[in-house]
């Protein structure tokens, strides 16, 4: 207790026991954070592709009649495709791009990050394959994860999972709804025409989602030892507050209300939790006053002498399981919030020491191939394999050296909660990334720039 109180004392004197506000290069951040998702691109790969140790793989991806499932994102350092972090990682991303779009042009990468979401919205359109069934998952990540090598080379079979009326998941079809009516508001200036497919999308499989009311991990049983869902109200209030940004149609914001709470205060914003981004996207564009004090209450619960622990260096730490990505979501709601004059200095500041933090205050950047120090092993399969024709397994796995290639832009899980960390392949907790860890990461980043 005495070591939290003199650490959380010191950080409310000066922001961060290490951050002497250095000055960081949040332009070369954004391009790297959208190389990454680059790596991660499954199916064919485009004649623009930035990543010369990825080629074409999952070419037979495909649905239980046949369907093309190919695209999307793997999810981390596997080759499962999780249709519910892949959602939300695409909705959090848009937010960012329509928040803080300035930031992306001033850094040359506003084109990039369109493209980046595009690939899994393009996905997440074959996956749509009727008004009644939504495919939510590709690859059996208990087969997955016995594999060590290229996604290029996978042999192992990849079953695809689907929800329908008769095994429902109102959670991963509204986030996709989510994604989806984001997207559009993102593509409507430069492609109306696909703006309007991605809207229509959004529509169907939001009524899809109410209509068939259920958590998708008890459909899709596979996904439960990995994504595991814990309720659907709060992504049935995301997708119709994202609905009614796009639309401005009342039913959308009468059904965003109809799931709402005004009064809860979020643990996280992430992959299985909503609350924080509905209350504030309903605060923000909605002009649902209500639901301010909420979005306050989760900021200060964030910030020194709040709920969140700190580590003696400075990190907000919620979970040893990407204590990065939870700092960096909430940085990221934070800075939407102070866009919109909610704790608008105060929200910056904590903001900003999050994010220093991981770029490197204490003296080791937390992302591939940025800053002083960064991580060199990630728990990242393709990138631990050395240059083609040499073989990929197991082998480099255990490799003590660095990954043969360079994972740009990743953020690593992070410290424990005494700032220890190691950087070893091994260690899938603290050196894990995944396409979740980066996204509100890539938007804080975003806001600081501008902001």
């Amino acid at each position: 207790m005495l070591i939290r109180f003199l650490c959380g004392f010191f950080i409310c004197l000066f922001g961060s026991t290490s951050g002497f506000h250095k000055d960081y290069d949040y332009g070369e951040v954004l391009g790297k954070s959208i190389l990454f998702y680059e790596a991660q691109r499954s199916g064919k790969l485009p004649s623009t592709n930035r990543i010369p140790w990825r080629e074409d793989s999952a070419l037979g991806d495909q649905g239980q009649n046949g369907e093309d499932l190919t695209g999307g994102w793997y999810d981390a350092g596997d080759f499962v495709k999780f249709g519910f972090p892949m959602a939300y990682s695409t909705t959090t991303l848009a937010w960012g791009i329509l928040e803080f779009r300035a930031a992306y042009e001033a850094a040359g990468q506003y084109e990039y990050a369109l493209d980046s979401i595009r690939w899994p919205l393009d996905y997440f359109i074959k996956c749509h394959v009727s008004d009644n069934e939504f495919y939510g998952q590709v690859g059996d990540g208990n087969i997955d994860h016995k594999y060590w090598g290229r996604p290029e080379e996978m042999t192992m079979e990849r079953p695809a999972f689907s929800v329908t009326p008769d095994a429902p998941g109102s959670d991963i079809t509204a986030e996709t709804a989510a994604a989806f009516a984001a997207g559009s508001l993102v593509f409507r200036e430069s492609d109306s025409d696909y703006a309007d497919t991605l809207l229509d999308h959004a529509k169907r499989l939001y009524t899809f989602a109410y209509d068939n009311q259920s958590i998708y991990s008890q459909s899709i049983s596979n996904a439960a030892d990995f994504y595991n869902s814990t309720g659907y109200d709060d992504e049935l209030a995301w997708g119709a507050a994202w609905l009614y940004r796009a639309t401005s149609e009342q039913h959308y914001l009468d059904r965003a209300l109809e799931f709402a709470s005004s009064s809860n205060v979020a643990w996280a914003y992430d992959w299985n939790e909503k609350t924080v981004g509905y209350q504030l996207l309903l605060f923000s564009t909605a002009g649902q006053t209500a639901f301010r004090y909420s979005v306050e209450s989760f900021i200060r619960d964030w910030m020194p002498r709040g709920s969140v622990i700190y580590t003696p260096l400075g990190l907000a730490w919620r979970a040893k399981w990407g204590p990065n990505r939870y700092a960096a979501n909430a940085a990221f709601i934070a800075l939407v919030a102070a866009k919109y004059d909610i704790m608008a200095t105060e929200a910056r500041d904590f903001a900003r020491s999050q994010i220093h933090y991981i770029l490197g205050d204490t003296g080791r950047s937390f992302v591939v191939g940025f800053g002083t120090n960064p991580p060199v092993q990630p728990h990242h399969s393709s990138s631990s394999c050395p240059d083609k024709p040499a073989e990929c397994d197991w082998d480099e796995f255990s490799n003590p050296g660095p990954n043969y290639q360079t994972l740009n832009g990743a953020l690593v899980g992070g410290p424990d909660q005494f700032d220890n960390y190691t950087d070893v392949r091994s260690d899938y907790i603290g050196n894990e990334v995944s396409c979740d860890y980066n996204a509100g990461f890539q938007g804080a980043v975003a806001g600081l720039a501008i902001l």
